[in-house]
């Protein structure tokens, strides 16, 4: 398989007019030519912080704070998710996969609810679709077994010192919530050695001493953040003390578009384009060991294709910024998982 356009190729993704060459869905390489193409190659995002079951629910609970939306056990979301069937889980988990994957989303870490059940339900909706969808079970140390690594609630709700040990002897990831509405549960959080934290809206200076000591990942959720009123994460001084990534949260507030929460980083952050996107794709696939979200020789064929000739993107001077702060589902023309075309120009 050969892609032709501007390849947004490296960690700098430099544009580079030409073809992406693809033998048994790894990149072999980039090739600089003069080709007739209106077409954007850029790596295809991993969305780095999920709650699917939500998608139950999207829209529910205007007006409503924070805690009366999600916190456990009987927030607005968990009270729906009990009511809920397996079958209307599995399906709105489903629709909210295909609608990721049709953006461009090659991967999600889903904080699942649940117990083993959430960690069965969330592959039985991925089941044929060419999107990987981690499971980071909340609920017990059985469901982190089953599924991908442990997603904690926040260290408010519990200490999870049985979770984190059984986790870490699983050699499974673990994630944690963390300085969402405030900052009390940000220093016990960091005390569990977590191998990344969400949210971190309100760290205080010894929060970020702490996060530039131990390099832990953090995942932002700028979207949520505004929806829920808890304010924004300052991702400068974050970025400056450790690498960030990028994740959508809940589908009961947000759209799982990596594009959208682009968008949001860029404009009111001074990042740049460049480390914007990183945050949506090389940070993200660290954090399960991924090897993708980069486009280099050796690494998977994992790529969206937008078309620049849309009414939304042609004239554009500058690629990365384009798909950071402009692109959106309508101007995605394929999505390449693996080297395999699994969508084709009904993107929009």
């Amino acid at each position: 398989m050969d892609l032709a356009g501007t390849i947004l190729r490296g960690p700098e993704f430099e544009p580079v007019e030409g073809r992406l060459r693809v033998v048994n869905g790894v990149i072999q390489e980039i090739v600089p030519d003069d080709v007739d193409s209106e077409r954007i190659v850029a790596p295809a995002f991993v969305n780095a912080h999920t709650h699917l079951g939500d998608s139950i629910a999207k829209e529910a609970g205007r007006g409503l704070s924070l805690e009366e939306l999600v916190a456990p056990p009987d927030g607005l979301k968990h009270r729906l998710l009990r009511e809920a069937s397996d079958d209307e889980l599995i399906e709105g988990m489903r629709r909210s996969l295909s609608f990721a994957l049709r953006s461009g989303t090659a991967a999600c870490l889903d904080f699942r609810e649940g117990g083993v059940a959430g960690v069965e339900q969330l592959t039985r909706a991925s089941d044929g679709l060419a999107i990987d969808a981690y499971a980071f079970a909340r609920d017990s140390i059985d469901a982190m077994r089953a599924g991908d690594g442990f997603g904690a609630s926040g260290a408010n709700d519990d200490d999870f010192v049985e979770e984190r040990t059984a986790t870490r002897e699983a050699s499974k990831p673990f994630g944690i919530h963390a300085g969402e509405p405030d900052s009390s549960d940000v220093d016990p959080a960091l005390d569990l050695e977590p191998d990344y934290l969400v949210h971190v809206v309100h760290p205080e200076p010894r929060h970020l001493d702490r996060i530039a000591e131990t390099d832990v990942p953090i995942v932002c959720c700028p979207r949520s953040n505004l929806v829920t009123g808890v304010g924004l994460a300052p991702f400068e001084e974050l970025h400056e003390r450790t690498t960030l990534a990028l994740g959508t949260d809940n589908v009961m507030l947000n759209s799982p578009s990596m594009f959208r929460e682009m968008a949001v980083v860029s404009k009111y952050s001074s990042l740049d384009a460049p480390t914007v996107l990183r945050m949506a794709t090389r940070n993200g696939a660290r954090l399960v060991g991924r090897d993708d979200g980069l486009l280099e020789p050796g690494r998977p064929a994992n790529c969206l294709v937008l078309d620049a000739s849309t009414d939304n993107l042609v004239g554009v001077r500058d690629p990365v910024r384009a798909v950071v702060r402009r692109a959106g589902t309508a101007d995605v023309d394929e999505v390449i998982v693996d080297g395999d075309a699994v969508l084709g120009s009904s993107a929009d």
